[in-house]
């Protein structure tokens, strides 16, 4: 018996459905570019230049989603400017694919850097029917002068806390674990207070780059900043403290969203892992000069981002202190 001949699409890979794809997407990636950008899609690698305006200027980059990259780089100052993607999936469904890019893309339209390229690898034995695996890394740039890193940090100085709009990226696997597996919850469950599980869980990470870019450049001499993500402010305000000074936060300084206390109330768990796991309402802090506090939340509530002032810092151990 003769055997058939053996294709790439037979072992699971689909050429014409990957073109198909980038048919699909080449307009929405089109709509994040900027003046900067040479080339267009179907090149072997994305080319972009830099803007004049820097004399001396770092690159810095992140890896993670749109939202997680671009709010890593703002911690340090620097200006998004291009985003590339990886999509890895078990079978290649352009409809699928386009859809996860148009998500991406808004992204990047809010932070204002540009989609320049990417890679979708269809992985049919690797990952099960309807699973697929996304992650990617932006680049920026600041001026070196304008570097933050947390250095210019004083006793006294106050911490802006801005809202997030829930809880980001972090803190899904208790999450999945308390209401999916022991709660036995389905994601179109109705629940009080949230409304519909799945949307309540899955609000999209608030990018801060635009408003904070806005603080920046107006010239409010901002300190220190931190995108509260896994660790909470537990552990991600000690990140950009120098030593022998400690960040001392107010409980109650700001509203939590019903989401955090539906956990708590859910899993029984402790304050201090709470804090410790999730951003608990407060996505990114900037620390500023007392004196430049109440012109800095101006600023951000005018860009439309809930501001708190939720502590100060203090002489003492690098660690967040809550009171």
């Amino acid at each position: 018996m003769r055997r058939r001949r053996l294709t790439y699409k037979a072992a699971g890979v689909d050429i014409d459905a990957g073109e198909e794809a980038v048919r699909r997407l080449a307009h929405l990636v089109r709509h994040t570019y900027r003046p900067e950008v040479l080339g267009d899609i179907g090149a072997f690698a994305g080319f972009f230049r830099l803007p004049r305006r820097y004399r001396d200027p770092v690159l810095v980059a992140s890896t993670d989603g749109v939202a997680m990259s671009v709010n890593d780089l703002l911690v340090h100052g620097a200006e998004p400017l291009i985003f590339l993607d990886y999509i890895g999936i078990g079978r290649l469904r352009p409809r699928v694919v386009a859809a996860i890019v148009r998500g991406i893309a808004a992204g990047c339209r809010q932070a204002g850097c540009a989609l320049i390229g990417g890679e979708t690898a269809e992985l049919p034995d690797f990952y099960a029917p309807g699973e697929y695996d996304l992650a990617g890394f932006a680049v920026g740039v600041v001026e070196r002068r304008r570097l933050v890193d947390g250095r210019a940090v004083r006793p006294g100085d106050v911490l802006l806390g801005l809202a997030s709009t829930g809880l980001h990226s972090n803190g899904f696997s208790l999450v999945r674990k308390l209401l999916f597996e022991r709660r036995r919850l389905r994601v179109s469950d109705r629940v009080p207070g949230l409304g519909v599980l799945g949307s309540a869980l899955l609000t999209p990470t608030r990018i801060y780059v635009k408003p904070v870019l806005g603080l920046l450049r107006a010239g409010v001499p901002v300190h220190a900043m931190a995108h509260v993500t896994g660790g909470g402010l537990t552990g991600n305000l000690p990140r950009v403290l120098p030593p022998g000074l400690e960040a001392v936060v107010r409980r109650g300084a700001w509203p939590v969203p019903p989401v955090f206390g539906c956990l708590r109330e859910a899993g029984r768990i402790s304050e201090a892992e709470m804090f410790r796991v999730f951003n608990m309402g407060i996505g990114f802090v900037c620390v500023v000069p007392p004196a430049r506090a109440a012109g800095a939340r101006r600023l951000l509530e005018a860009a439309d981002v809930p501001t708190r002032e939720i502590g100060v810092i203090r002489r003492g151990p690098r660690r967040v202190t809550y009171t």
